[in-house]
């Protein structure tokens, strides 16, 4: 028995789907595109203010060497990259927002317009937490074990690799409200679950401060996982006291 023709897709709406997704992968391309080359337009300005920002990562180390005739230039390049993608952190956001918002809900849209300039604003509070009051207390710290006969030597490629990888967690760790957040809003999350799941989030952030730091060290977990304690304990406010969850 033949099929009804009217049961079966049209060849016309098999056409109109696959051009729907090609679009989509279109868009998803074009957003791309502009991302990268905001980033290498950024960087390529910061380049020109490499040797001040260079002095301003690495005031805390006092004289620095370079090992190799092209470590200082390699640095200079990766501080500009750096920087570059930091200064473009607006664009990428409203790229990616601008690629998802299509698919979202009214309701969803007004959380996101609060949501998205709010992680922005963490991340940037993040860094700055990091840079200004917990890398010189490290820098310290690692400093205290020079003696007489054990002077520190820094090369500026490993000094400026550790100061990025120090401080750059701090943004992602300053995202965790955001992230409660967004949960607890589409009803994944409570106070009371947060609450019963306080221990494990405490082992949870010196397993992650152990694995992010960029030392062994117990004093540099610390400083990544009690932060992060402590942005835990203000997500539960806002879910409790907020959000009423």
């Amino acid at each position: 028995m033949a099929e009804n023709p009217s049961d079966l897709p049209s060849e016309q709406e098999s056409h109109d789907e696959e051009m729907s997704a090609v679009d989509h992968l279109e868009e998803l391309r074009r957003r791309l595109i502009i991302s990268i080359v905001t980033v290498m337009i950024a960087s390529g300005c910061c380049y020109f203010y490499a040797e001040e920002m260079v002095g301003f990562l690495t005031k805390e180390a006092g004289k620095l060497y370079y090992m190799n005739p092209a470590e200082a230039f390699f640095t200079y390049l990766k501080v500009s990259v750096c920087a570059g993608f930091l200064i473009s952190i607006p664009v990428l956001m409203h790229q990616f927002w601008a690629f998802v918002v299509p698919a979202l809900t009214n309701r969803e849209k007004k959380s996101f317009d609060i949501i998205v300039p709010a992680s922005v604003v963490l991340f940037f509070i993040g860094l700055a937490f990091s840079y200004f009051l917990v890398f010189p207390t490290a820098v310290k710290f690692f400093m205290g074990f020079s003696t007489d006969s054990l002077l520190p030597m820094f090369s500026i490629g490993h000094y400026l690799s550790f100061v990025i990888a120090f401080v750059l967690p701090f943004g992602f760790v300053f995202e965790l409200p955001m992230v409660v957040l967004v949960l607890a809003k589409l009803g994944f999350l409570t106070s009371v679950f947060l609450k019963e799941k306080r221990k494990y989030v405490i082992v949870g952030a010196f397993v992650v401060g152990a694995v992010i730091s960029p030392t062994p060290d117990i004093f540099s977990q610390c400083m990544i996982a009690i932060p992060m304690l402590l942005l835990y304990e203000c997500s539960i406010m806002i879910v409790q006291y907020f959000l009423k969850k």
